[in-house]
């Protein structure tokens, strides 16, 4: 068989493991998934009403519902893609990656199976996040086929950016609870961002704190395709950050994996 067809067979193997553990153990992603929808049930339901006034909304939360299924929407990706960081670190530090180096496998399908298997995981909690925003009213406003199509294409590739970083921090913790430990920014930046309210609304000395990250022009970005607002150049910033990301969680992932084990 050639290489590429090795590559895609093992790495098929390795995908349908992954896959297999999720199916067996659900409670670590239902654990991640609860998160995001805690928090967009809390600000609409609790501070929605106050915050749809400060939209410009008046008492009706309608305004901020929209104005926040967008950030939480990319929020589920981080809260997902760290069983991607808790799953490598545990087949680390128990041996069974030490075991495939020793088989006649392609080395790089470890890590394509677990970067493909979280990406699967964060698409299908992004869509039952979107399934809860719809029933609390989330409606998007004149959006095209080609724009669904953009934002589908863009929570794919954020949430592929974000799980090779994932991956990474999984490959260089020392166990599961480090692993799960060192993902938690990818919660916590969306806190931060324009997710919640609009960075005008913020103190100037943390303006660009909340400007300048990832999460910001992905979810401006996303909210301009679901809801026609002005993009700009947001569109580009948040490819840019998804191939960065990317490229650089791909690097340090590989490195770790490549590096013998001490």
């Amino acid at each position: 068989m050639s290489t590429l067809s090795l590559a895609v067979r093992d790495s098929s193997t390795m995908l349908r493991r992954n896959l297999l553990h999720a199916r067996r153990y659900p409670s670590l992603t239902l654990n991640l998934l609860l998160t995001p929808v805690m928090l967009l049930l809390l600000f609409v339901y609790v501070f929605g009403g106050v915050m749809s006034a400060g939209l410009g909304g008046g008492a009706d939360r309608s305004a901020y519902i929209a104005y926040v299924v967008p950030g939480i929407l990319l929020m589920t990706i981080g809260s997902t893609v760290i069983g991607a960081a808790v799953s490598v670190s545990t087949d680390m530090s128990e041996g069974i990656i030490a075991r495939f180096r020793t088989m006649n496998i392609h080395r790089g399908s470890v890590l394509i199976g677990h970067v493909i298997g979280s990406v699967m995981q964060s698409v299908a909690s992004v869509i039952l996040v979107g399934i809860v925003a719809v029933a609390i009213g989330f409606r998007s406003t004149d959006a095209t086929v080609l724009e669904w199509l953009a934002a589908f294409g863009l929570i794919v590739l954020f949430a592929l950016a974000l799980t090779w970083i994932a991956v990474g921090m999984g490959m260089v913790s020392p166990n599961a609870e480090a692993a799960s430990n060192s993902a938690m920014p990818l919660i916590l930046l969306p806190l931060i961002s324009s997710a919640f309210t609009p960075i005008d609304a913020m103190p100037g000395w943390f303006q660009p704190i909340a400007q300048y990250q990832p999460f910001t022009p992905a979810i401006e970005t996303l909210r301009g395709l679901l809801l026609g607002t002005e993009i700009g150049h947001n569109g580009w910033l948040a490819l840019a950050w998804s191939l960065a990301l990317a490229a650089l969680g791909y690097r340090w992932s590989t490195a770790s994996f490549k590096r013998d084990p001490k």
